[in-house]
């Protein structure tokens, strides 16, 4: 039998708002919600929490974040989705995508957005984070409708709003009576130098499209060889350097660079970038992972 109409008018919803997300989930979503709960399970290294949090609060908090990051992120891929340079773009690099395979329109998705930005915002300031997820969505319209995304500051762009989606993820995952501590706030600082510095893995696989629209990513300002070698070296050097910051044994610094190489390998041989993006993506949750690690260690 034939699943109600209703039924399946909903299904679709949900796979078009998934289409949209998609490939931004295992760079964001995942790993910035991956930040929050395992900084949670070192809270009293990061925040003025004393402990680390029950196992029932911590799932609670865990869907928490991860609604939090979902849900702007979905905002900053329908803004970015919907313009004809990105359109252009999506064709070459990710035609699957719902505005190049024609399930809904630039209209449509501008009048989403109409709706989504308020539930989005409500949702935050719910979550405790309203004021960090309105500085999120100043910074996906600088890089979308003012084209910062095409620019030189693209990278200054997305770093700033890692940090904000990192320092959220924080203060939802450690609860929202507690604040963050001097020491959080620097290892939040530092996370964002990684992404300023390495994040351009991504970009790799997308140089044609990428040229399509003019945007001036690392590959295409510095050529494709040079790129490769400063994301390869910035990727050893905070494998290295996120370790020491925590002061880590000597297996501490093993984990972080053997994921740092097997990413700085890929990107070099530049044989499969898609590859190399999905490494870097491992390599980011590692790094994430040693306040934790740490945490143990002590």
């Amino acid at each position: 039998m034939a699943p109600p109409k209703e039924a399946s008018s909903a299904l679709s919803l949900l796979l078009l708002i998934w289409h949209f997300t998609e490939s931004n989930f295992p760079t964001f979503v995942l790993p910035n919600s991956a930040f929050g709960l395992l900084a949670a399970l070192a809270a009293p290294l990061l925040t003025d929490c004393p402990e680390r949090p029950s196992n029932w609060t911590f799932l609670y908090r865990a869907l928490a974040v991860i609604v939090f990051n979902w849900a702007n992120v979905f905002v900053f891929d329908l803004a970015n989705q919907r313009l004809p340079e990105s359109r252009l773009e999506d064709q070459l690099n990710k035609p699957w995508r719902p505005l190049p395979t024609g399930r809904i329109s630039p209209e449509t998705t501008r009048r989403w957005m109409l709706i989504t930005i308020p539930i989005v915002l409500t949702v935050s300031a719910i979550l405790g984070v309203a004021t960090e997820s309105a500085f999120i969505m100043i910074l996906t319209w600088l890089y979308n409708d003012l084209r910062g995304g095409d620019e030189i500051i693209r990278d200054g762009i997305i770093a700033c709003g890692y940090a904000l989606y990192l320092t959220s993820s924080l203060r939802i995952a450690s609860g929202l009576g507690y604040h963050i501590s001097e020491h959080g706030y620097r290892w939040i600082a530092m996370m964002s130098g990684v992404i300023l510095t390495t994040m351009q893995v991504q970009d790799l696989k997308d140089q044609a499209g990428d040229r399509t629209r003019g945007r001036k990513t690392l590959p295409l300002v510095l050529g494709d060889t040079v790129s490769r070698w400063i994301i390869a070296c910035f990727t050893l050097f905070w494998s290295i350097s996120c370790s020491y910051f925590w002061r880590m044994s000597l297996w501490g610094y093993a984990l972080p660079m053997l994921t740092g190489i097997g990413v700085a390998s890929h990107v070099v041989s530049g044989s499969h970038d898609t590859r190399a993006w999905r490494c870097w993506c491992a390599w980011q949750v590692v790094v994430y992972a040693l306040p934790w690690l740490a945490s143990m260690q002590n």
